[in-house]
């Protein structure tokens, strides 16, 4: 036994090393994906399916392996169908690797401080008046199709704009703000829904597309609602809420200051963090 361990090893070379690092890497981050996304029960249902296939033939059960013999083959196309969704994701996600993707804009700190007290302003007033509100800050994924479901306005970001916008009876109060840099680029835009069914059953259509925009890119979603006045933020579908001012300032600086994909990770867990905290004192 020791002979053929031996054997082995003396027999890999180093690109075979790096070939199964590669290989394992690879599939490390697939399983990472599909455990953060919906396509999780779809692969358990995929692999009962194939253990099935394989058990029937094995057993020799001829009608039962007949039958998963064609699913399996005609399920090869419907799973392009199915894990449309996933496999969109996957891409974008690929797009912004570092070895693909220009570096996120920076902007300098005192400007990061003041546009993070405009929003700090803002949202506090609105949460102060009940104003429901909803605000998605665009990162390396471009919203461009969904701005121009709205009006580009191309506005300063300011707590005086945001308020006129998200006022009640205003044209544009009903829809999504889309900031882009340290610009107010769009109001009134239509997002996305999550079709997530485990949501809590009071959340409305607000949050529910503050959540589908985060499924669909690397936005992060701030949402006020409009019964409660509660704050609340989203990232990659993860939603946080009963947020203060003092939480919402710290995301925002660590959103305007971050350039990599370190301080990007930073960033949803101090979300996660706060979000913690606030569930514990509820």
């Amino acid at each position: 036994m020791q002979v053929f361990i031996d054997n082995i090893i003396s027999n890999i070379r180093i690109n075979d090393a790096l070939d199964i690092l590669i290989v394992t890497y690879i599939f490390y981050k697939i399983l990472g994906f599909i455990k953060e996304s919906r396509a999780e029960q779809l692969v358990k249902g995929l692999i009962v399916l194939v253990v099935a296939f394989f058990a029937s033939d094995l057993l020799q059960l001829y009608t039962l392996n007949w039958i998963l013999k064609g699913t399996m083959t005609i399920g090869t196309i419907a799973l392009v169908v199915v894990f449309q969704p996933e496999l969109r994701r996957a891409l974008e996600y690929v797009g912004r690797s570092k070895l693909v993707r220009p570096a996120f804009k920076e902007i300098g700190k005192e400007k990061a401080k003041a546009i993070t007290d405009e929003f700090v302003k803002a949202v506090s007033a609105l949460s102060s008046s009940r104003t429901g509100a909803l605000i998605v800050l665009e990162r390396e994924t471009a919203l461009t199709d969904i701005a121009e479901t709205g009006t580009i306005i191309d506005a300063q970001i300011s707590m005086e704009m945001i308020g006129n916008i998200f006022y009640e009876g205003a044209p544009l109060h009903d829809g999504a703000v889309i900031v882009r840099g340290d610009r107010l680029y769009a109001a009134g835009c239509v997002l996305p829904l999550t079709a997530n069914k485990s949501l809590n059953k009071n959340l409305g259509t607000r949050h529910r597309a503050g959540i589908g925009i985060t499924e669909h890119s690397d936005a992060i979603s701030i949402i006020v609602s409009e019964e409660t006045g509660v704050i609340s933020m989203v990232q990659d579908g993860k939603l946080t809420r009963f947020l203060d001012s003092k939480s919402v300032e710290k995301i925002l600086l660590r959103f305007y200051l971050s350039g990599e994909e370190e301080e990007t990770s930073l960033l949803k867990k101090l979300i996660g963090r706060i979000g913690g905290r606030k569930q514990d004192a509820k």
